[in-house]
């Protein structure tokens, strides 16, 4: 799904453009590139694998194009 393309949550049924959501803590992430290089390598490059788009009000990644058959019946309602 395109980051910059309007998507609508079928949850909340809020339309809107997505949220990118990193899994994990930062704080977390620069413990382990502090103490250990190879937890926190591996721990980064799982954030960054696992980036997901998320509603930008629920935060939940039940969403759908506005441009969808599915999307354009909930953003009419």
């Amino acid at each position: 799904m395109d980051r910059y393309a309007q998507v609508v949550c079928t949850l909340c049924g809020s339309a809107g453009y997505p949220k990118t959501v990193t899994p994990g803590s930062i704080a977390i992430e620069i413990m382990l590139w502090g103490f250990f290089l190879v937890p926190g390598l591996i721990y980064s490059v799982w954030r960054l694998s696992a980036r997901h788009l998320a509603c930008a009000t629920c935060g939940k990644t039940s969403i759908v194009a506005v441009r969808s058959p599915a999307g354009r019946k909930l953003f009419e309602e």
